[in-house]
């Protein structure tokens, strides 16, 4: 198995260095660029053929989720997770308004992070309990407000490839029937699965069904 490419940018050189024997030490992933601030983040994201990057949040010239934003910017479909010292409500909606798929205390970074990596490559949003916590009570707020959850989650291009997906046609297959590329798809994949907050084909399947895209 190819370990996936990890991006890691953290403003301390020993806490980088904690973090990349945790994450080396693992065989199925592998730190191929560090970066000691957000700036160098993105220049190194631009430069370097990686599957994930983990940010810190607060970093010198350009913040963890300045640079989220810009890297997903270039590359709608990167994969970020977010480092943090702080289990802060604020921190944690605008790294996900960023781009992040995750977010990772560092106090327990040793705990959760491989889990993180994992989820992330899986195509899963990965946050901690007490985040959990606060994403459902904003849900609840805005419901008591009066504010409506958007109708539509999916993009029209997105639902194509959620309907296709459910009636078991590879990727290989979709790109030729929607004349993209293979990587695109697994992109759009990627997305979807965490917009929707799910894990895999069966739950698209089930989600298709639900949504009409298919016939049970």
């Amino acid at each position: 198995m190819t370990p996936t490419r990890i991006l890691l940018a953290d403003d301390h050189a020993l806490v980088r260095q904690g973090l990349r024997m945790i994450l080396d030490a693992e065989p199925d992933l592998a730190v191929v660029a560090e970066a000691a601030d957000g700036a160098e983040a993105v220049a190194e994201a631009a430069a370097t053929e990686f599957d994930l990057a983990v940010l810190d949040i607060a970093m010198p010239r350009m913040t963890g989720i300045q640079a989220a934003r810009e890297i997903s910017r270039r590359d709608p479909g990167a994969r970020i997770l977010m480092l943090s010292m702080y289990d802060s409500e604020q921190y944690l909606f605008a790294a996900l308004e960023a781009g992040a798929c995750g977010y990772v205390l560092k106090s327990v970074a040793d705990r959760d992070l491989l889990e993180a990596c994992r989820a992330a490559m899986r195509g899963e949003p990965f946050l901690y309990p007490g985040a959990v916590t606060a994403l459902i009570r904003d849900y609840l707020q805005r419901v008591r407000r009066g504010e409506k959850p958007p109708t539509t989650v999916l993009t029209p291009r997105e639902e194509e490839i959620v309907k296709l997906i459910a009636e078991g046609h590879p990727a290989k297959e979709i790109a030729e029937t929607l004349f993209i590329s293979v990587k695109t798809v697994d992109r759009h994949r990627a997305n979807i699965l965490h917009k929707l907050g799910l894990r895999d084909r069966l739950d698209l399947a089930r989600y298709a069904i639900r949504a009409g895209l298919i016939e049970p």
